[in-house]
């Protein structure tokens, strides 16, 4: 359970902790490099404990999607132009679905192209304070497992699990070809990780919140295992906290 120098009471009733009359969701952090494998296992694992998958990565996706659309990569621009945005997240019979400005982009937020722009505009300090409290908001009300790259550092790093998923870059090269490929996309193996050391190289360099692992987090490599294999050390981890 998460502490903190507040903290005077925990009454648990089923899932929700209640402090101060708060009520406060159960949170799982998982973080890591693009193409670990994050919103997958993150999707699948909260399914089999019933708690609320949130896609941070897919809001920062939707912002990269309306300046894409502008064709826009002027960072005092994107500053001042992303506080007029709305990104809102709902759920569909349990599916998240993400909404720009009241259209839902869920479906076109996936292309190469927007998460290059997503990744781009997760550096600017405007963007990521629009989301932080949506993001935030989430975990107080909800049990969630949330997946990104800072959250278990920044966003919420109260967590009460924390996970950082990676694997080598041929290995999320070639999952990421493999998705591509069933899609019918025509794509090079050698580009797509090309594409992916770069994203690893700007995340982890950024000036504001930059991926890294939590010190309290648990390193998971995923690079020789299945993705039911990953689920389950997930769910052991949070049957164990």
């Amino acid at each position: 359970m998460r502490r903190s120098a507040n903290f005077v009471q925990n009454l648990q009733t089923g899932n929700i902790i209640e402090r101060y009359g708060e009520t406060m969701g159960i949170s799982i952090a998982i973080d890591g490099p693009a193409g670990a494998g994050k919103s997958t296992i993150a999707k699948k694992a909260a399914e089999r404990i019933s708690f609320i998958y949130v896609d941070t990565g897919a809001m920062y996706r939707a912002i990269g999607l309306y300046f894409l659309r502008k064709d826009c990569r002027d960072e005092e621009q994107i500053a001042e132009e992303c506080k007029g945005l709305s990104v809102t997240i709902a759920y569909q019979d349990g599916i998240q679905q993400v909404f720009l400005n009241g259209e839902n982009v869920s479906g076109l937020i996936r292309t190469e192209e927007a998460g290059k722009m997503a990744s781009f505009v997760a550096k600017i300090g405007a963007v990521r304070e629009q989301l932080l409290e949506l993001q935030r908001d989430l975990a107080r009300k909800e049990n969630v497992i949330m997946d990104g790259r800072d959250i278990g550092t920044h966003v919420l790093p109260d967590a009460d699990v924390k996970i950082y998923l990676t694997a080598s870059s041929k290995e999320r090269a070639k999952r990421r070809y493999e998705e591509l490929k069933a899609k019918g996309e025509t794509c090079d193996l050698d580009e797509i990780e090309k594409d992916i050391i770069a994203r690893d190289e700007q995340d982890m360099n950024r000036e504001i919140a930059p991926l890294r692992k939590a010190e309290d987090a648990v390193l998971v490599d995923t690079s020789s295992m299945s993705i039911e294999e990953v689920v389950e050390t997930v769910v052991s981890l949070y049957k164990k906290r």
